[in-house]
């Protein structure tokens, strides 16, 4: 059981963390930057996108510790200057979305097949679910260089905006310090978060939680 639930667990980072980030990717075409499709990653290969340790070994450990499950990928690289503050804005918020919209699909598909947590499909559905819900509200924390706070980035004041391009220069060890240091208080926001969400995506199809 836990060999297939490791397996499940991996599927579905990676296709998830493929969206997100080819998502990202396309819409920074959309506005005029073809940085990432000349980088090869406007693709649908998750290998292009993986990064070792917070695609796998992250997901995997918290798994292991029952918290929730987030993670990242190798960010796709856009040029800023081409599509601008509030374009880079869009790009930021273009992949968490992909995951707040599996999320709901995953949610839908669950409620109106009947599935069952009992069954191979109700477990995979509850992992879509469970992962993208993860994904969205952890990248969304504005912390740099997590999407959240690109989000903000052009309502920031000028000196907010220099200490968030400082801290991007070092975005692995921060976000991997600040999970580590403050564990915690990120997984209590982080249930708490994902469990409104999922009841509000309940209600949306008409099923109790």
């Amino acid at each position: 059981m836990i060999l297939l639930n490791i397996v499940i667990l991996l599927s579905v980072v990676f296709i998830s963390m493929t969206l997100h980030e080819v998502m990202h990717g396309l819409v920074a075409y959309k506005l005029g930057d073809d940085t990432a499709k000349l980088d090869g990653r406007l693709t649908l290969n998750p290998f292009k996108h993986i990064d070792p340790i917070m695609t796998i070994a992250l997901p995997l450990v918290l798994m292991l510790l029952g918290a929730p499950v987030f993670g990242g990928a190798k960010p796709v690289p856009f040029n800023q200057g081409r599509v601008g503050d509030w374009g880079a804005a869009l790009v930021a918020l273009a992949g968490p979305l992909v995951n707040l919209v599996l999320a709901f699909i995953g949610v839908g598909v669950y409620v109106l097949s009947g599935a069952s947590e009992s069954t191979l499909m109700g477990q995979i559905l509850m992992q879509v679910v469970a992962i993208n819900l993860g994904f969205f509200v952890f990248n969304m924390l504005p912390i740099p260089p997590l999407d959240g706070s690109r989000v903000l980035y052009p309502l920031a004041p000028r000196f907010i905006q220099q200490a968030m391009e400082t801290m991007e220069q070092y975005s692995l060890l921060i976000v991997f310090g600040i999970v580590m240091l403050f564990n915690g208080q990120i997984t209590g926001l982080m249930s708490a978060a994902t469990k409104a969400i999922f009841q509000a995506f309940l209600a949306v199809f008409g099923a109790a939680g």
